[in-house]
């Protein structure tokens, strides 16, 4: 797509159809995921991209102190921004942190030339408003080798890597997942942090309502973000959970911000993905969330850093969570 200041041929008309067909894709950048659904992002829609900024009064300090799981939100909004420029026909190009003057800045997505979108890219951009984590239990199936493959692949392909963990890997992580939540529990500030992204209506555009908390696990197994644990009105059924999760590590090569930004847009990739293949995802948040056990999880020797841990499998369907309206994620 040209800068429609270049190009005096184009019409008045034309140029609006542009900017209307920014606003819909960065619509869909606002349906990705995000830690507590806090969606701490905006955009400013320019005449030939659209840049991406980071809202930071939206980061959570006891959980997220250095930014490092907003940014990886952000990136998950960056890449579902590529992908639906790439479903309305234009080839995406992007840049991370394009202006040092403006920290915030995250990146910069251009609109390149007209490019038909493929079989995958529709199936991708089909699943988008499909994708929600999914807080209840998964059947007890293998999840197919095959569909790690593709999920592995994703990752590979926005830089990242996703490893399954094998029964001994798999019990450790569960372990070290259940110290993390303790520990987290016992932090002085996690509950009053936990209460002000619960939702306990339908009247607000973020954070996490009742229908998407999800059942009590009644042998206490799977370190599931506990959202109900300040609603003790809230009816939940308690239900047990599959007894051997497929879970998978989400790591990178480095530690640093553009790092984190690449972790997101491979965990929507990956997440997009297992939509597709008809599988359910949590996010398993606690372990990356303690420094102390995130290192346990790192790859020290190679450079490699866990950003997230995943649950996989097949499950009922998830609820959706609210979205902010554009006119309070778009800048002027």
């Amino acid at each position: 797509m040209k800068d429609s200041h270049s190009d005096p041929g184009r019409t008045a008309e034309a140029a609006a159809v542009s900017r209307t067909l920014l606003r819909d894709c960065v619509a869909l950048a606002t349906k990705a995921p995000s830690l507590h659904n806090s969606q701490p992002w905006q955009f400013r829609i320019g005449p030939d991209h659209v840049d991406v900024f980071a809202d930071r009064s939206r980061r959570l300090d006891v959980l997220d102190p250095l930014g490092r799981e907003l940014l990886i939100s952000v990136g998950a909004a960056v890449f579902t921004l590529r992908l639906a420029l790439r479903q309305a026909g234009r080839r995406p190009c992007f840049g991370l942190f394009p202006d040092p003057g403006e920290p915030d800045l995250v990146a910069r997505v251009g609109v390149g030339p007209a490019l038909a979108p493929t079989p995958a890219v529709e199936a991708l951009a089909a699943a988008v408003p499909h994708r929600h984590t999914n807080r209840w239990p998964f059947a007890r199936s293998v999840v197919p080798a095959d569909a790690i493959d593709h999920l592995s692949e994703a990752a590979r392909r926005e830089g990242a890597v996703l490893t399954v963990a094998n029964a001994v890997n798999r019990n450790t992580i569960v372990g070290l997942s259940q110290a993390a939540d303790r520990r987290l529990r016992a932090h002085s500030g996690y509950r009053a942090e936990l209460s002000r992204w619960t939702v306990p209506s339908q009247q607000r555009h973020d954070g996490i309502p009742p229908s998407a908390i999800g059942p009590w696990d009644a042998l206490e197994m799977l370190p599931i973000r506990d959202f109900g644990l300040l609603q003790p009105q809230l009816q939940r059924p308690e239900e047990q959970f599959e007894p051997y999760p497929t879970i998978a590590v989400l790591a990178t090569d480095g530690d640093a911000e553009p790092q984190w930004v690449t972790a997101g847009q491979a965990l929507q990739r990956v997440l997009l993905t297992a939509t597709w293949l008809n599988l359910a995802t949590t996010p398993i948040s606690q372990p990356v969330e303690i420094p102390a056990v995130r290192e346990l999880l790192a790859d020290s020797a190679a450079g490699r850093w866990a950003q997230l841990v995943l649950r996989l499998g097949y499950g009922r369907p998830g609820q959706a969570t609210p979205r902010r309206p554009l006119a309070e994620v778009l800048l002027r």
